[in-house]
């Protein structure tokens, strides 16, 4: 017996046997392993090779003992699932999730004997793995100080890296570095890697509920950790179980469009949970919002005021007259005067400047069929915006508005959230203020809190300087886009602009994550006295290689008179998709993406290039069977020299067919339509 009992102490000091869980098509194949001291590690292989190599797991809390060693796997589970969901608008209608599922129980062997599940799911194009706390006497709250995630990168050596800064002022709009994979600095995700083998990679995170953003900080050979957005007071997360992280992931693919074509980050969110969404409309917008941006017009009073009721009317006309949904109206409401970037709490969402007559202007939309599209800009001031946030809903759903435009200018780190339950002063100010990240748990709280307060009115949103985006409009599909980028007003200020290599490198990077409201269509290729680094060609390419169930057309309504061509495809192309597929591209240099209108047959093709010219050519197998017309927008023989130059054309063309199109220098493009004439 008591040799016996030594050999179970001997066993139960040795490192546990690997636990592993394979993707479907079997390529995939990730594995969690405890070491000799009984710390978690996680890592992962493709086609029998290195891929992760192991990577530490655990959690460092404020207020307990680390919570990384001295585990045993107590339990496991396993669970498979292939199932098909549709998406009540998207880029694709019928989503597959398929993947192999492995749950284990960690759990404490002396001590406190802590316990907590690590899921992890395997799909065919990445994983996704997370912690959940069941209620337990010893775990009632944790406070998560540090989460110590980390992706051990194999293949690191000779890999490239597409990436911008964490924990900068501005936000997430930065451009977009291209280094060595050991170049890279404190990152923000998604974070894009070509391995020195060649395989494609982005490390992010899906369904970020109620919790802090995930940065990722280098600490060599590939080697990268988990860094929390911190909280303004306390830990980075306070929690109370039971709960899940978010899930942590990785996408991987055998080149950049592989990536761009994953359906991971949505299939790792939870269902709708507002049932009935048939009151969400994707769309084509105008607005009084580029003349600010080009400082023709401002947000403040005065005599430069944008968002007057002469100004609207006229927008509505525009809008009437080219089947746009709605008119996005920016600097309407009290508010903009004075110091509002760096206070925010004089605005009002629920008053309009007095040469702003709300009544008036959404009668005359409804009579021409545009609606409005509201804009709350809080400057960060979450506080201001929450305690009138319900009013102001209902203002919106009072007077036809469906959809809101939400606004976070501050710098980051500068969101003012309550730091406790306060009082108020006679100002009707807080006394305690604590100020946040962007990125942080509070933020997270807030953006679901506007959600669900715009659903109970059936208003839609779409955030600027927001969040990152997580995958979440899956589970509120009234979360219609974002931006979250450098976006098309940086064209305007210029110093700098954003390089004609810039939305070749969001389509790999930041559009992994999500639909972005990047605000395309700037006809006159013209910002503050400078040149935009477009074609006009690609300026119509942007409609379907930037995903938005929401698209603008930004410019001025004189500059498209000037370009009715432009104007023609703009009107035209759908925002709402059956299937989309990115057939070619590499981050910085072009990409060239397929989508199918949902609300018929009819495919659209974009091709944004980047700085240099390039030459592709484009199987159009995603067509069906039968003859099919191609109208062809594309840069003319002299748009290197002369954006402007553009082609129209049109041929005929069969799924055997190839597209050969020549994408200009210094932001190239081309869009077409592929409209059937002959028979099946």
């Amino acid at each position: 017996m008591r040799m016996l009992m030594v050999l179970l102490a001997l066993l139960a000091s040795l490192p546990a046997l690997a636990v592993t869980v394979a993707s479907p098509d079997g390529r995939l194949v990730a594995s969690v392993d405890l070491d000799g001291d009984g710390r978690p590690m996680w890592s992962a292989t493709r086609d029998g090779k290195p891929l992760v190599l192991p990577s530490r797991l655990g959690f460092i809390l404020g207020d307990a003992p680390k919570l990384d060693r001295g585990l045993a796997i107590v339990a496991e589970r396993r669970a498979s699932n292939d199932s098909r969901w549709e998406q009540p608008w998207g880029e694709r209608r019928f989503v597959r999730d398929h993947y192999n599922e492995l749950t284990v129980t960690l759990a404490e062997k002396a001590g406190l004997q802590r316990r907590y599940d690590l899921v992890m799911r395997v799909h065919d194009d990445g994983l996704g793995f997370r912690s959940g706390f069941p209620d337990q006497p010893n775990l009632k709250t944790l406070r998560i100080v540090a989460e110590l995630t980390e992706f051990h990168v194999a293949d690191a050596a000779g890999g490239k890296a597409w990436w911008i800064p964490a924990l900068e002022w501005n936000r997430e709009e930065y451009l977009y570095h291209a280094t060595g994979i050991t170049e890279v600095g404190l990152a923000q995700t998604p974070l894009t890697l070509r391995t020195g083998a060649g395989t494609w990679l982005s490390i992010h995170e899906a369904a970020l509920v109620d919790y802090a953003g995930m940065n990722l900080q280098p600490a060599g050979d590939g080697l990268f950790r988990a860094q929390l957005t911190p909280a303004g007071l306390g830990p980075a997360v306070t929690r109370n179980s039971p709960f899940f992280t978010p899930w942590r992931t990785l996408m991987v693919a055998d080149s950049a469009p592989g990536l761009a074509n994953s359906s991971l980050i949505l299939n790792l969110n939870e269902p709708n949970r507002l049932g009935d969404v048939s009151w969400v409309h994707p769309c084509k917008y105008t607005g009084i919002w580029w003349g600010m941006h080009l400082d023709q017009q401002s947000w403040s009073s005065g005599p430069k005021h944008g968002a007057t009721t002469a100004n609207a009317l006229k927008m509505i006309d525009f809008a009437a007259a080219n089947t746009f949904c709605g008119v996005l109206i920016e600097g309407w409401n009290i508010g903009w005067d004075g110091n509002w970037f760096g206070d925010g709490w004089d605005f009002s969402f629920t008053k309009p400047y007095p040469d702003f007559d709300m009544a008036r202007i959404t009668a005359y939309g409804r009579k021409r069929g545009v609606g409005l599209i509201g804009h709350h800009e809080t400057a960060g001031n979450l506080l201001n915006y929450e305690a009138q946030m319900a009013a102001a809903f209902d203002y919106d759903r009072a007077n036809g508005i469906n959809t809101v435009k939400t606004g976070y200018v501050a710098d980051a780190g500068q969101l003012q959230v309550a730091a406790a339950t306060p009082g108020f002063g006679t100002d009707g100010k807080p006394h305690d203020i604590s100020f946040e990240w962007h990125e942080g748990q509070a933020s997270a709280r807030h953006h679901v809190k506007v959600l669900e307060e715009a659903a109970r009115r059936q208003v839609s949103i779409v955030s600027h300087e927001p969040i990152k985006d997580t995958g979440l409009r899956r589970t509120y599909p009234n979360w219609l886009s974002r931006e979250g980028a450098r976006g098309m007003e940086f064209n305007a200020w210029g110093n700098p602009n954003n390089g004609p290599e810039h939305e070749a490198t969001l389509a790999f990077t930041r559009l992994l994550a999500g639909p972005m409201d990047y605000t395309p269509g700037i006809v006159s290729l013209m910002g503050r006295g400078q040149r935009i680094p477009s074609t006009l060609a690609k300026q119509l390419a942007l409609y379907i290689t930037i995903y938005s169930p929401v698209q603008m057309a930004a410019d001025l309504p004189e500059n498209y008179a000037k370009a009715p061509a432009a104007l023609r495809f703009i009107r035209s192309v759908p925002v709402d998709w059956q299937e989309s597929i990115t057939l070619a591209g590499q981050p910085g240099s072009h990409v060239v993406t397929a989508r199918q209108d949902r609300a018929g047959n009819d495919w659209w093709l974009g091709a944004a290039g980047g700085k240099t010219a390039v030459d592709v050519s484009v199987p159009l197998a995603f067509l069906g069977p039968g003859r099919w017309r191609a109208e062809i927008w594309r840069d003319g023989a002299a748009a290197d020299t002369n954006p402007f130059d553009m082609v129209v054309e049109q041929r005929d063309v069969t799924a055997a067919s190839s597209l050969a199109l020549r994408l200009a220098s210094g932001g190239g493009g081309a869009a077409v339509h592929f409209k059937r004439v002959g028979g099946q």
